[in-house]
């Protein structure tokens, strides 16, 4: 389920407003087949997978996915469900249920009531690998990574705003390899007006992923940027499913003053600032004990001289 959940990496962005599934066919200790969700969300995974093994043709086999098989009809192709039950594989493992009404619970019954057995592990992998997808289901919102770029003291700039570069080559690398997995990417109006970023993704192979832009301000929307005017208004943003918050202080303090960041991934460049523009404002905490226990380490890896840790919300 592991090697699944990172093989549904390779759907992303492209299947939204789809879920990025994958599921691998496995028979006798060998991967037969395998699939994602393709572009604009068809074919599924499921039916990617098992394509050419109608008719019982998956016998003897075990069919892994990251989410539970989807059930209803759609003029866009057929239910998974069903093909599953032709294909008639031995045994069906899910990674998560579907939240989505038309699927939950609906999908694995049918496929058991065809005499195929359906374990379902809700396990983190697949969790992780649909975060967007179930936040947008169950949160209506997309899910928030907030990433931030500091020297060891908490700063983003010098005291004048200079902010070019704190981090070196790897990890810029890095958050460009981010931003192609996320749907949209905002920033504040000070940022905007004071940098002009351009926002997109500029790793070779990947230029096609730039994301989404969205502005948090109160002015009016240049071309090509959706903009907001205030965090808690994400949940308007129709069709994304994950929303990368890169800057300023007092755009990422909004978001953690209104408890929407999921994830934080934090740069820190080994070196000093002093009086310089600090990485956040106000979020608001009153008593420190609040701040305790609220975020917990994912990962943490070295980018040349920088290091990158995340974290993830603890809800």
């Amino acid at each position: 389920m592991a090697a699944t959940a990172r093989l549904s990496a390779r759907a992303y962005p492209h299947c939204c407003p789809n879920p990025g599934v994958a599921a691998i066919l496995v028979k006798e200790g060998r991967v037969i087949s395998r699939g994602i969700t393709q572009p604009s969300g068809r074919p599924h995974a499921e039916a990617q997978a098992l394509d050419g093994f109608a008719n019982g043709g998956a016998a003897g086999a075990e069919l892994f996915v990251t989410l539970e098989p989807c059930a209803h009809k759609s003029d866009r192709g057929p239910a998974c469900s069903d093909l599953v039950v032709a294909a008639k594989p031995d045994r069906v493992v899910i990674g998560q249920w579907d939240p989505d009404k038309r699927t939950k619970g609906i999908g694995a019954r049918r496929i058991e009531k065809a005499g195929i057995k359906v374990t379902v592990l809700e396990d983190d992998a697949s969790r992780n690998s649909l975060k967007g997808y179930l936040t947008r289901e169950t949160q209506a919102r997309p899910y928030v990574t907030l990433k931030l770029a500091m020297s060891l003291d908490g700063c983003i700039a010098l005291a004048d705003g200079s902010s070019q570069w704190i981090t070196g080559e790897a990890a810029r690398a890095h958050v460009h390899a981010q931003r192609a997995r996320q749907d949209a990417i905002l920033v504040g109006g000070g940022t905007w007006r004071a940098d002009k970023p351009r926002l997109d993704v500029r790793l070779p192979g990947l230029r096609d992923r730039s994301p989404e832009r969205v502005l948090l301000t109160r002015g009016i929307a240049p071309d090509g940027v959706r903009v907001i005017n205030e965090p808690a208004q994400i949940a308007r943003l129709n069709g994304l499913q994950s929303l990368y918050v890169e800057g300023g202080a007092q755009a990422a303090a909004s978001f953690l003053a209104q408890d929407l960041v999921d994830e934080l991934h934090l740069y820190r460049a080994p070196i000093l600032i002093g009086q310089g523009q600090s990485a956040l404002g106000d979020i608001g905490l009153e008593h420190l004990a609040a701040a305790h226990d609220r975020w917990q380490l994912s990962e943490t890896r070295k980018l040349g001289s920088d290091t990158f840790t995340a974290y993830e919300r603890v809800r």
